[in-house]
Parts: structure tokens; sequence; C-alpha cells
């Protein structure tokens, strides 16, 4: 008999996986299709040597695990134990089948840990960089409620949100980010190559030079004279401002201000907002306690205003306050958050309001990033041409002044 691991359509349309033991590709496709699943893909799983040699280290498994790596392995994870595969054969099967190495020996670790006793949730909860708080307590939660799967399956959409979140955000920024990075050499080139070599030929005219042309010359000459102390001082700011935002004030100031950017600052308040909504449905629909819910959602939503305002709506709610009038409370939760909690816990439905609310952000926040990209490059293109106009004026200028003299 030989194992095959396959991935499959289930009557609902929803891709499955698993392992099944037959004799043959065609035994066990057709074991799948007797249990009405239609078959994907399939393949034998290696045993003995051959399995000890595809877990050596190959190229493609060398690499560090990333977000989307950790989504994946979620997704398997939910996949494998939804189709009532014992957790131990699931965490065998995301060892072989993991893209990354850290998360391949996660896997074999967790698995050793395992069949010693321990559960799922605390073998993975000592790799705390690749599985935090957040996905090891929703774990433990849906193991003691007997929920594994269901739980494991909440998790997958958060991490595969969040992946497609970022994955947003940074195609957004790419053109913008290109864009500015060329003004800037432009700017750098035109300033210390261009301009010096022009400042010989103004050099004569003294004091009669334009305004814009002395100030010009004046601030390439600064530059060129100054440029080792301001990268050094720009370095040392930069190094000043890490350290300073390590400290809980400088986290704070610095998570404020960006909140009240121009542009852009509405758009994080949305996302940090729907990210704790998620992550909160996540955690409450997992069975993990909602006091314990309310403090790995605060912590997950990265910005500490909304994690030093969510510790008074933990105490409110442990002094029995309702969830929706401890977050009104603090003035930083948006009204639709609040209201859809309100509804959520007459209902006795919170975490399906909290991600009706968190998919509305997650469409504004959508919306947002374009317009403000679609702001961003015409005022950086404006801003760089007005700086070239500059430039052109400033030298044009004592030319004409020249000409008009020889007359």
């Amino acid at each position: 008999m030989s194992t095959y691991a396959y991935t499959a359509m289930d009557p609902a349309g929803r891709k499955r996986s698993g392992v099944v033991e037959a004799a043959t590709e065609r035994a066990a496709i057709d074991k799948i299709t007797s249990e009405g699943r239609f078959v994907v893909e399939i393949e034998e799983q290696k045993r003995g040597a051959d399995k000890a040699a595809s877990h050596a280290p190959t190229e493609r498994k060398k690499r560090s695990a990333n977000q989307a790596d950790v989504a994946l392995f979620i997704r398997r994870m939910a996949d494998l134990s939804g189709a009532g595969l014992p957790l131990d054969r699931v965490l065998q099967v995301l060892a072989e089948q993991s893209e990354a190495q850290p998360l391949t020996d996660a896997a074999e670790a967790a698995l050793e840990d395992v069949k010693g006793g321990l559960p799922v949730s605390d073998a993975l909860a000592k790799h705390p960089k690749m599985f935090p708080l957040v996905i090891t307590q929703t774990l433990a939660a849906g193991e003691a409620a007997g929920q594994f799967s269901q739980s494991a399956e909440r998790l997958a959409e958060l991490q595969e949100n969040e992946v497609s979140r970022r994955s947003q955000v940074i195609s957004a920024l790419i053109y913008p980010a290109v864009l500015l990075f060329t003004a800037i050499l432009v700017v750098i080139f035109l300033l210390t190559f261009v301009v010096p070599r022009l400042g010989g030929v103004f050099a004569d005219m003294g004091s009669d030079l334009p305004l814009p042309t002395q100030i010009l010359l004046a601030t390439t000459d600064f530059l060129t004279k100054n440029g080792l102390l301001l990268v050094g001082l720009i370095v040392g700011g930069v190094i000043l401002f890490r350290i300073w935002a390590t400290s809980h004030s400088g986290r704070y100031a610095k998570d404020a201000l960006l909140l009240k950017m121009p542009i852009f600052g509405k758009i994080m308040m949305l996302a940090t907002v729907s990210r704790y909504s998620r992550v909160l449905s996540t955690l409450v629909y997992g069975g993990v306690g909602i006091l314990e819910s309310l403090e790995l959602a605060g912590l997950a939503s990265g910005n500490q205003v909304f994690i030093d305002r969510n510790s008074s709506v933990q105490e409110d709610v442990r002094d029995g306050k309702p969830v929706a009038d401890a977050m009104r409370d603090t003035g930083v939760f948006p009204p639709v958050l609040t209201h859809m909690a309100a509804i959520g816990e007459e209902t006795g439905d919170l975490p399906k309001m909290l991600t009706r609310v968190s998919d509305s952000l997650d469409f504004e926040v959508e919306q947002g990033l374009r317009r403000a990209t679609a702001m961003l490059e015409p005022i950086i293109v404006l801003a760089m041409g007005v700086f070239v106009a500059f430039v052109v004026l400033s030298v044009m200028l004592p030319i004409f002044q020249a000409q008009s003299l020889i007359k």
C-alpha cells in the first residue's frame, strides 16, 4: 500500500486536501471519488530513504518563512484537519509540503511534541516568530471546544486577508515610490553636477546675479561643502528616531502622528480598525475568552494609540460594561464598529458583525489607496516640475541679463 496526498473539490465547490492509502494511484482516485469529491491533484508520498532525501534542504526550502508561507501553512492545516486527518498526520504532511525550511523544521518539531502528548497549539507556540499568540490561542480554544478545523479555517482566512492587504498596499505604492526615487536622483544630479559647473560661468557677475540664481548657487555650494555632514546628520537622526520610537511615549507619538497624516492618515486608521475587528472576530469565534480576545486584538492592531485605548476597553468589560459601550467611551473607535458590535452583542453573534465591519472597512481602504495614489503621483510630478523650472529660470535669467547689457 502507498500513501497519496491529494487536493480535491467537495460538492460545495471548496478545495480540500488530505491523504489516502491505496495500492495504486488509480485506486486512490477511485476511493476519493467514491466519497463525492473531484480530484484536482494527487501525488504519492515518499517513504523511508526517499522521504529522508525529500527532507534534505533544497534551494527552494532554504529561504526564510514569510507571512504568505505561514498563511499557506495554516490553510493546509485547516483543509487537512477538516478532511478528518489526525493532527499528527496533518503535521507530517505539512512538514513534507512546506516551501520554507523554518516551517518544515517547526512542523517536524511540533510533530514530535504532539506524539509526546502535547497539544498542537502548545507545540506551535514554541515558535512565536512564525506563530504569534493570535494563532496559538485560537487553535488552543478550538482544541478545547473540539472545533480545531473550524478555528484553523478562520485563522486561514485571517492570514490570507492580511497577506492580500499587504500585497495590495505594496502594489499601490510601487509606482509612486519609483517616481519619488527618480525625482530625488534628478535633484541630486542637478545640484551636485550640473549647477556647480555653471557656477564658474556666473562667478564674474558677482552680486549682479538675479536672486533665483544666487539662491541656487548658494544652495549648491552648501550641499557640496557639507554633503558628508548632512549624510551623517540624517543617519544619526534616523538612528535616534528608531531608539526613541522603541519607547512607549515614542511609539504613541509616532502612531498618533501617522493617523493624522494628510491623505494616508485616514487610510491607516481604517486599516487598523479593520485588522482589529477581524482578529477580534476570529478569536471570539474560536472560543477565546472576551478579555483575552480584546488584549490580543489590540496587540495585533500594531498601533500604540489603539493598544492604549483598548486597555481601557478591557478594564470596562472586566467591570461588566458591554463591549460596544466600552469601545464608544474611548472615542477612538469609529461609529460603524461600535454600532455593529452592539448589534452583535444583542443578537449573540458578535463575530459575524465584526467580520462585516472588517469587510466594509477593507473596501474603504482599497478605494482610499486608489484615490491616494492617484493624488500622490501628480503631486510628485508637479513638485519635480516646479524644481526643474526653478533651475532653468535661475540659469536663463543671467543669460538674458547679459544679453540686455551687451545691447
